[in-house]
């Protein structure tokens, strides 16, 4: 039986794969096994000893603390593409608020009153006003091309525009996703400089903060839109709030509301909204859970944001694993621990991930607890666990 400890109020979508008799699940469970986590902070949450692994239900995994966690045993998962379709919806909602100024007409149309001359004509003499481009034959500069870019850059090509993708580290899955009429950009100046509207849609990084900065919004065409759905701090709020006040571009469409932001001059903002769907919530707990439970059942990684992944299927034999330092001889000193019980070793996975890594050992007989227990007194290992059939 696995305790699983949930922060946030969640979808009920996990109770089949979570099932009753193998989990309990509540927020009130003490020393979880496991933690099913929203948007709760968990940078200041006291981790207790047995917690082995976090799912975050959704893609931004900066409530975790990620190396903390890692240096503790704890695996931490997060859920990419689980919101793509809610937020590709959002972003299609974005260019066109972008384009046909439909903010502002409702706005005008929700202070309308009946006098001397009536609704019907004032709104007939008034609409003018509101003239915006339409999408088809504009061109679309989507930079990243995770499962949302894809999404949004193929909606584009459906909308019969000619989109742009910018994308370094695109892999393979989604390249196969993507559309061929998608054109391949190799530089981000390429988007900023031909693009009608840039639509963002990177993690964030050091090496991504500020990426839409001044220098890029220099390059782009006067009439440009940029909307940023993926992340906070990806574009740099006083440059874009200065480049609309001199109508270097257009107009910032954008789902993070800063201070700043409040009643700038051109900048459409929406309260967070990208992921706030029911299907969207059921997807990412759907996700999540099915990660935990092939983590603590069978050891399988998919999806973590701090240990390498490492796709396993169900025990046949006792299995050992082995989270530990990504440093030479590691697995060396598993091997002489696990030789003194003359443990067969019938496979052995080791993965690795810049200063993580993962070593799977099945065998052929299940080891006592004094050598799983030695095998967690390593300088080097951050957990080992026993797994049996």
């Amino acid at each position: 039986m696995y305790n699983i400890k949930t922060l946030n109020s969640i979808s009920p979508v996990y109770q089949s794969i979570l099932t009753e008799g193998e989990y309990t699940v509540s927020a009130d469970v003490e020393k979880p096994d496991a933690i099913l986590v929203r948007s709760a902070d968990m940078h200041s949450y006291a981790r207790n000893e047995e917690l082995l692994c976090v799912a975050r239900a959704g893609a931004g995994v900066n409530n975790l603390p990620l190396d903390e966690m890692a240096k503790d045993g704890i695996v931490a998962f997060n859920t990419p593409g689980a919101n793509a379709n809610a937020v590709k919806e959002l972003v299609v909602a974005g260019l066109l608020l972008a384009s046909r100024r439909i903010s502002d007409g409702i706005e005008w149309c929700r202070n309308l009153t009946e006098g001397e001359t009536s609704i019907e004509k004032q709104v007939e003499a008034g609409k003018k006003q509101f003239v915006g481009p339409e999408l088809a034959g504009k061109t679309l500069g989507v930079v990243g091309l995770g499962a949302i870019g894809v999404e949004v850059a193929n909606i584009g090509v459906a909308l019969g525009m000619n989109v742009l993708g910018y994308d370094p580290f695109i892999s393979i899955d989604h390249a196969w996703k993507l559309s061929r009429a998608v054109h391949h950009s190799t530089t981000l100046e390429e988007i900023l400089d031909k693009s009608d509207y840039i639509t963002v849609h990177v993690p964030l990084m050091d090496s991504t903060r500020d990426m839409i900065d001044a220098a890029a919004i220099a390059r782009m065409k006067p009439e440009a839109a940029l909307l940023n759905f993926s992340r906070d701090g990806l574009v740099n709020v006083p440059a874009v709030k200065a480049a609309l006040e001199d109508e270097r571009i257009r107009v910032y469409v954008t789902d993070f509301p800063c201070k700043a932001l409040i009643g700038a001059k051109n900048v459409l903002l929406t309260p967070h909204l990208g992921a706030s769907t029911p299907e969207s919530e059921d997807n990412c707990v759907y996700m999540a859970a099915q990660q935990v439970n092939d983590y603590l059942k069978y050891g399988s990684i998919t999806n973590s944001v701090n240990f390498p992944n490492c796709k396993l299927h169900g025990l046949r034999v006792p299995r050992i694993c082995l989270l530990h330092q990504n440093v030479p001889n590691v697995i060396s000193s598993i091997t002489m621990v696990l030789s003194e019980e003359a443990l067969n070793i019938e496979n052995m996975i080791n993965v690795s991930r810049g200063s993580y890594a993962y070593t799977v050992v099945d065998v052929g007989h299940a080891p006592s607890e004094k050598l799983v227990a030695k095998l967690n007194k390593l300088d080097t290992m951050y957990r080992a666990r026993l797994l049996m059939p």
